[in-house]
């Protein structure tokens, strides 16, 4: 950490093996565990540091992130507001989204008994009687309206998480839900950033989406379909081994149409593309709090290499049925649109590194507890939030 900024040292990267995980949770932490040491060894050597603290990106449709809104109403509006009171609404606000968090999962497991856990928070507007402000310390005022990001998710996956890090004898600094983390890289170290985007990150098992409006933070949703959705349809489709369909999906853009197994492994691709599709538009319908979406979609992840996904948003009608004003704009997220982190070692180069270096903003939000007097409320309130 060099002042403000974050320099990348070093970096590595292992393949995780099909058993190892699904739909973003990890199924075998062991082996998960033998793939993070492979990739943290090649970390260190390149950068010449052993590795003591760690940030865990977690994902998979149990994840669930909203922004919760809360109307507070107080007993005398002409006394000035101060931070506990602004403390107390926080913690309010907290409460009801674990709430309703925990009546999501309990619905979609089928089970009243669900032990889940706060990953991240964030504060995304403050307003008094109606007038949106950055800082309500001093403000007089009746009501006091929070929005809140919050993200849970069940102690089962975050427990998984901690075994692997004690198991790779590291600390474990914050677990991140994934789409917060690319908000984060995207919006980066600038308090007062403006950025609407919506961040599409697609990995190996999910697609995980945030909505970003005004430097905000207004939900996370995540669905599980991702680059192995569309390789096992292929392998599927012509009866051949998970490996073999990988290297099909991956050098079908420069194949002949006409040869029958390339024929039909782009059928096989086209119907899963048709369901992910889908998947993007259920999960931007669900954010019905937003007049409008931001026409600008920025797009992270190994999964996102598939030419097929940049090419269906960008050249199809999908968004017809959305709340956008316009067409949406389809781009990549490069690394040297991440603020605040600089690569030195000339490898971080694409759109596949951005949900890693989202983590590393995570880890120093975390890290950066102590309260400057020059701060604003957003800052203070946060690192409590983080806390």
């Amino acid at each position: 950490i060099k002042g403000e900024n974050i320099e990348i040292i070093g970096h590595g990267r292992q393949r995780q093996q099909l058993a190892d995980m699904q739909s973003g949770a990890i199924a075998d932490i062991a082996g998960v565990v033998d793939n993070c040491d492979q990739a943290l060894s090649m970390a260190e050597r390149a950068s010449g540091v052993d590795a003591h603290d760690v940030v865990i990106g977690i994902a998979g449709e149990l994840v669930k992130g909203s922004t919760n809104a809360i109307k507070y109403r107080r007993a005398d509006g002409a006394n000035p507001i101060n931070e506990p009171e602004m403390q107390e609404i926080i913690h309010r606000v907290q409460d009801r989204a674990k709430q309703n968090a925990h009546k999501q999962l309990a619905w979609e497991l089928g089970s009243k008994d669900v032990d889940i856990r706060l990953v991240n928070s964030a504060l995304v507007s403050i307003q008094t009687d109606g007038y949106k402000i950055t800082n309500p310390i001093g403000f007089q005022g009746r009501e006091i309206a929070i929005g809140l990001y919050t993200a849970y998710a069940p102690m089962i996956h975050i427990g998984a998480l901690e075994r692997t890090a004690e198991e790779l004898d590291l600390d474990l600094t914050a677990v991140a839900a994934e789409p917060f983390a690319v908000a984060r890289a995207v919006i980066g170290n600038d308090a007062t950033s403006n950025v609407s985007a919506i961040l599409i990150d697609i990995g190996g098992g999910t697609t995980d989406i945030a909505v970003v409006n005004e430097g905000g933070v207004e939900g996370t949703k995540m669905f599980g379909i991702g680059g192995r959705s569309f390789t096992r349809s292929i392998a599927n489709e012509l009866n051949i081994p998970f490996e073999d369909a990988e290297k099909i999906k991956l050098k079908l853009d420069n194949v002949d149409a006409n040869e029958t197994d390339s024929q039909k492994a782009k059928e096989a691709l086209d119907k899963t593309l048709e369901v992910w599709l889908s998947g993007v538009q259920l999960a931007l319908s669900e954010f019905s709090n937003l007049d409008h979406l931001p026409n600008r979609i920025l797009l992270c992840g190994g999964g996102a290499s598939l030419e097929a996904l940049p090419e269906v948003l960008s050249q199809s009608d999908w968004y017809n049925e959305l709340p956008f004003t316009r067409k949406p704009d389809i781009q990549f997220i490069t690394p040297q649109r991440v603020n605040g982190i600089v690569d030195k070692t000339g490898a971080i180069n694409d759109h596949t590194y951005i949900t890693a270096m989202g983590l590393l903003r995570v880890g120093v939000d975390t890290l950066d507890t102590v309260d400057h007097e020059e701060d604003s409320i957003y800052d203070k309130l946060n690192r409590l939030l983080r806390i």
